[in-house]
């Protein structure tokens, strides 16, 4: 998902909300609504907002952080696997 952002006043979305929608629909990106130049709201598709809870949700979880800095470590380490050694792995190891 490209991280595509557009800065509206609201009078812009006031006028041409439904427009607005259906263009955000087709080309998923975010609205910034700025009142006298300064950003008052945000507008996104649902896609967008879900992967918002579901990235909120994953830095929430201490376990998980910590396994993504192990992993981390362990690629800055060069502790790595190629695909192709993977590739063996899951066709030789796997059930």
């Amino acid at each position: 998902m490209d991280d595509i952002q557009k800065v509206m006043p609201v009078t812009t979305v006031k006028k041409n909300l439904l427009n607005i929608i259906k263009d955000m629909s087709d080309e998923d990106f975010t609205v910034t609504i700025t009142k006298n130049g300064v950003a008052v709201g945000v507008m996104m598709t649902p896609s967008r907002y879900e992967s918002l809870l579901e990235t909120i949700e994953i830095f929430a979880d201490p376990a998980t952080i910590k396994a993504l800095a192990a992993s981390e470590k362990d690629f800055q380490s060069g502790k790595v696997l190629s695909h192709k050694d993977i590739y063996w792995f899951l066709l030789c190891c796997s059930p």
